[in-house]
C-alpha cells in the first residue's frame, strides 16, 4: 500500500470512528436532558386531605372503576401484588406491587408521588412508566378522585411483601430514559374531561368515566407505529374505532350497525358490562377480566352513563345494517351439509349456538347478526374456537358458561372452513378465514383464565355501590 493509500484509510477509518463518537454524545446528551428536564408537572411533596371511612370508600369504588386489580394482581396472586405479564410489541411487561408495603410496593410513597405515578406515568424514582399503565387516560381522572384512591390503597389494602419481576425485555430496548420523550410527545397534560356544553349530565358523566377511569381508548383506539392512541378524545371518529391489545381484537364502541355498537341498544350494553352476557351476546377475551373485576361493580347509574355517552358516538365507517337470512337455517333443517364448513358446524357448534344461529339468550350467544362475527379481523374469534373461554360470572348473573377449546379437536383447516361458514351464514357478512391465519394463532399461548370458576383472588370482598 503506497503513502496515499494510507493516508486515505486512515481517513477513513477516522471517519467511521468520529461518526461513532458523535452518536454517543448524541446519546448522552439525550440522556442527560431527560434528567434535567423531566418535566410532567405536579408536586411530589403534596399531602392528601386526612384519610376518613367515606373517602376510603369512595376510592374503593374509584379502584372498581379503574379495574386496577386486574392488571395489579396475577392469577393466584395476592391483591395489588403485582406479576400479571402483560404483552406488548416490545416484550413482556410484568405489573407493578401497588400495596402500602413500605419494601416491595408503594408504602412510602406521599400524596404527590402518588398522584404523579397515576396521572403523569412517573414514579417515586423519577423514571417514567411504561404506556402499559394507562397514564395518559388518567390524567382526566379528578383531584378529588385521585386523593380518594390514595386514602384506599395506603389504609384499606393488605401490605404484601412482594419484589417486582423484572421486565422480558431486550436491551436497548429495555432502557427505561427514551420512555421520557415518549411522554413528552405523547402524553397530555392532566386536566379534566372536555365535554359538550349539552348540559346533558349522564352524558358528561359517561364521557368522563369512559376517558378516564375507565381507559377504554388503551384497548378500543388503534395505536400509531410509536404506539399511542391515535387519538384520546371524541373530537376524532378514529377514538375507540376498535384496537388491538395483548392479541385480541378490541371492536369498535362507536355506531358501525355491523362490526360496532350500532345494533346494540342502551339496555343490552348496560346488561354485558354488568352481567357480561345479554339476550343474544356475551362477553369472552380480555373484556371478561374488565367485567368481573369492574363493570359488574359500577352503580346502575354509571353503567347507564357510560352506554349513553358510547351510544352518542358516530359510526368511523358507514356499514349497512345486517339483516337475518333464513337460507342457512332452512338448508340445516333440511339436512343439507353440502356447503363447506357446514358439517363442522353441526357436528361441533349447533348444539349450542342453534341451526337457527340465533343461540340461547344469556347461556349461548347467537352467531346471526353478531359485531365480533362481523368484524373485518377474525382474529378474536380464532382464538376463542382454538382455546375456549368462559363468561365472567356476577351479582346478578353468578352461573358461567363456557365455550370449549376445539385445538385438539380441529385441524387449522377445519376451522378456518367453520368459521367461514358461519361469518357467511344467516345474513353475516364476515369474510373469510383462511388456514394459515388459524396457524398463527394457535401458536400464541391460550388466553390466562380459568374455566368454570367463579373463584378468582383478584375479587377480594366485594364492594359497597354508593
Amino acid at each position: 500500500m503506497n503513502a496515499a493509500a494510507r493516508r486515505r484509510h486512515r481517513r477513513g477509518g477516522g471517519g467511521v470512528l468520529r461518526v461513532i463518537v458523535v452518536l454517543i454524545v448524541l446519546v448522552v446528551l439525550a440522556w442527560f436532558a431527560t434528567v434535567v428536564f423531566q418535566g410532567g408537572g405536579g408536586d411530589a411533596s403534596a399531602s392528601a386531605p386526612a384519610p376518613n371511612d367515606e373517602l376510603m370508600k369512595q376510592g374503593e369504588y374509584i379502584a372498581r372503576l379503574g379495574d386496577c386489580a386486574a392488571c395489579h394482581t396475577a392469577p393466584g396472586g395476592k391483591p395489588y401484588a403485582g406479576g400479571l405479564a402483560i404483552a406488548s410489541p416490545i416484550g413482556t411487561i410484568y405489573s407493578t406491587n401497588i400495596t402500602p408495603d413500605p419494601q416491595t410496593g408503594i408504602g412510602n410513597y406521599t400524596y404527590g408521588q402518588f398522584e404523579r405515578a397515576v396521572r403523569r406515568g412517573i414514579n417515586a424514582a423519577g423514571h417514567t412508566l411504561y404506556p402499559a399503565m394507562p397514564y395518559p387516560s388518567y390524567a382526566k381522572v379528578s383531584d378529588g378522585d385521585i386523593q380518594a384512591l390514595y386514602a384506599f390503597f395506603m389504609h384499606r389494602v393488605t401490605p404484601v411483601e412482594q419484589v417486582n419481576h423484572r421486565e422480558d425485555i431486550p436491551w436497548p430496548l429495555s432502557m427505561r430514559w427514551p420512555l421520557t420523550y415518549w411522554r413528552w410527545l405523547f402524553a397530555p397534560k392532566v386536566g379534566p374531561v372536555e365535554t359538550a356544553a349539552t348540559g346533558d349530565a349522564a352524558l358528561a358523566r359517561g364521557q368522563y368515566l369512559v376517558e378516564g377511569l375507565g381507559h377504554c381508548g388503551a384497548c378500543h383506539t388503534p395505536r400509531a407505529f410509536t404506539l399511542q392512541e391515535k387519538s384520546l378524545t371524541p373530537d376524532s371518529t378514529t377514538y375507540l374505532s376498535g384496537g388491538v391489545n395483548d392479541n385480541w381484537v378490541a371492536p369498535s364502541l362507536r355506531g358501525e350497525l355491523a362490526s360496532g355498537l350500532g345494533s346494540v341498544d342502551q339496555e343490552e350494553l348496560v346488561a354485558l358490562l354488568k352481567n357480561g352476557r345479554s339476550s343474544r351476546s356475551a362477553i369472552f377475551g380480555g373484556m371478561s377480566d374488565v367485567v368481573q373485576h369492574s363493570t359488574q361493580f359500577m352503580s346502575n347509574e354509571d353503567l347507564a352513563a357510560i352506554a349513553h355517552f358510547l351510544k352518542s358516538l358516530t359510526p368511523a365507517r358507514q356499514e349497512a345494517a345486517l339483516t337475518y337470512d333464513a337460507a342457512t337455517r332452512n338448508a340445516l333443517f333440511a339436512g343439507n351439509v353440502d356447503k363447506p364448513g357446514a358439517r363442522l358446524y353441526v357436528d361441533n357448534c349447533a348444539a349450542c349456538h342453534r341451526t337457527d344461529g340465533h343461540g340461547y339468550g344469556e347461556v349461548f350467544p347467537a352467531l346471526a347478526s353478531n359485531p365480533a362475527v362481523n368484524a373485518t379481523d377474525p382474529t378474536s374469534l380464532a382464538r376463542l374456537v382454538l382455546h375456549g373461554g368462559t363468561m365472567p360470572s356476577g351479582h346478578d348473573a353468578p352461573a358461567q358458561f363456557s365455550m370449549p377449546a376445539f385445538r385438539d379437536r380441529l385441524s387449522d383447516q377445519q376451522i378456518a372452513e367453520v368459521l367461514t361458514y358461519v361469518r357467511s351464514s344467516w345474513g353475516n357478512r364476515g369474510g373469510t378465514v383462511t388456514a394459515s391465519k388459524v396457524s398463527d394463532l394457535r401458536r400464541l399461548p391460550a388466553h390466562q383464565q380459568n374455566l368454570m370458576t367463579g373463584y378468582d383472588p383478584r375479587v377480594g370482598e366485594q364492594p359497597t355501590q354508593p
